[in-house]
């Protein structure tokens, strides 16, 4: 029998899909299962989304597209980067991809050779390490402290900085932590980076969801020289509630994309067409239904980082973005007798049917990650069980 190759055989499972396929197998049992693990808004994409798509369909825009994407839709991006980020690219310097996730890894295989070291910040989102292993690449991962936000300092990126460092991923709003950089903070890994020419991949698909007075910075709109040393990763996945519809872009240097683009041909061929235009859509209407989901986040953050804190044993940053909190519970873990937070997660949901995903995926293995991407009903719930669960053990 044929063997595996060795690139597939060094992937971690996704702690994330293991308790979400649990979860599922409880609710088939007839439990009454609270699921927090989900890392997608809970609303519908918007009607005039679903309706330009619908448009697409009997226009018969339903054929291959050119693997970049659509003119249309680049130009639209390109707006978008002028509106929002005070950026100037050029059609050549963006590529539509199936789904932000795609254009990590398409960007990770066209920039990586074998043992090249990509610097991840931890906690991280589980899938950049094991893209970056798919590529040949070596993950580097470096803590970045609770105490600290979550955020990495620029001497820790300084030190984890060596001959083999070919990137570093910043993402922000961050998935797990709900952290932000600001400009400031911005400002003094970008100059490590240029110092040696380090490139940056500014993972910044959660960019709406921000939940604080100041707007959100990218690292490559700081200069000229920034933005040509970044490749930026976007996409309509959380903005408009379009997890479904895979849709993600990244935009900078020419020759990466270009790259990107000769790469995406010979594997998607391009992204869906008909997603595309919904994303054209979703691009070029008023955001009136990003606002209201974005306020409903907002409060759902305040409503469920309020009970949390109120739980013994349980202590918590409280986010600026996303729609994650990412409690610590190694206190309440090992108060209750458990020997790891993975063992406290696996019990809570056997017990008291809540689902929440284990912080050791997100190389934090004690903290745990809750998604309020659901409603406060359900929240309140929770909350309400998790204390239970911590009282009686």
């Amino acid at each position: 029998m044929t063997d595996l190759a060795k690139r597939v055989k060094t992937l971690t499972p996704s702690t994330t899909l293991a308790i979400t396929a649990k979860a599922k197998e409880l609710k088939m049992q007839g439990h009454d299962v609270i699921g927090l693990g989900a890392g997608e808004p809970d609303f519908n994409t918007p009607e005039y989304i679903l309706e330009a798509a619908e448009k697409a369909m009997h226009d018969g825009l339903t054929k291959y597209t050119p693997s970049g994407g659509v003119a249309e839709l680049k130009k639209a991006i390109i707006n978008k980067f002028q509106t929002d980020n005070n950026l100037e690219y050029n059609a050549d310097e963006v590529i539509v991809t199936t789904g932000a996730k795609h254009a990590l890894y398409t960007l990770f295989q066209v920039i990586l050779n074998d043992e090249d070291e990509v610097i991840v910040p931890a906690p991280y989102w589980v899938s950049y390490p094991e893209q970056i292993k798919l590529a040949g690449g070596k993950p580097v991962i470096i803590s970045a402290k609770e105490e600290n936000e979550f955020k990495i300092t620029p001497q820790a990126l300084e030190e984890a900085i060596n001959p083999s460092t070919k990137a570093v991923i910043i993402n922000s709003p961050s998935n797990p932590t709900g952290m932000v950089y600001n400009e400031q903070e911005l400002r003094e890994l970008g100059e490590i980076c240029m110092k040696h020419d380090i490139l940056i991949v500014s993972d910044e698909i959660y960019e709406k969801l921000l939940y604080t007075r100041d707007t959100h910075v990218s690292i490559a709109q700081l200069s000229p020289e920034l933005k040509e040393q970044t490749i930026v990763i976007n996409g309509v996945s959380k903005s408009h509630s379009m997890t479904g519809w895979r849709i993600g872009y990244a935009a900078g240097t020419s020759k990466i994309i270009k790259a990107m683009t000769n790469l995406a041909s010979h594997s998607t061929s391009n992204p869906t067409s008909i997603a595309q235009y919904a994303a054209l859509a979703a691009y070029s209407a008023n955001e009136d239904p990003v606002k209201e989901m974005k306020k409903t986040f907002d409060e759902r953050l305040n409503l469920l980082y309020k009970l949390l804190v109120d739980i013994p044993g349980v202590t918590c940053q409280k986010p600026k973005g996303a729609f994650y909190l990412f409690p610590n519970v190694r206190e309440a873990a090992t108060n209750n007798g458990f020997d790891s937070v993975d063992d406290w997660v696996n019990a809570l949901l056997e017990e008291e049917k809540v689902a929440l995903v284990p912080g050791s995926g997100f190389g934090s293995p004690d903290n745990v990650r809750l998604s309020y991407a659901t409603s406060t009903e359900a929240l309140e719930e929770a909350a309400k069980r998790i204390k239970r669960f911590v009282s009686e053990h």
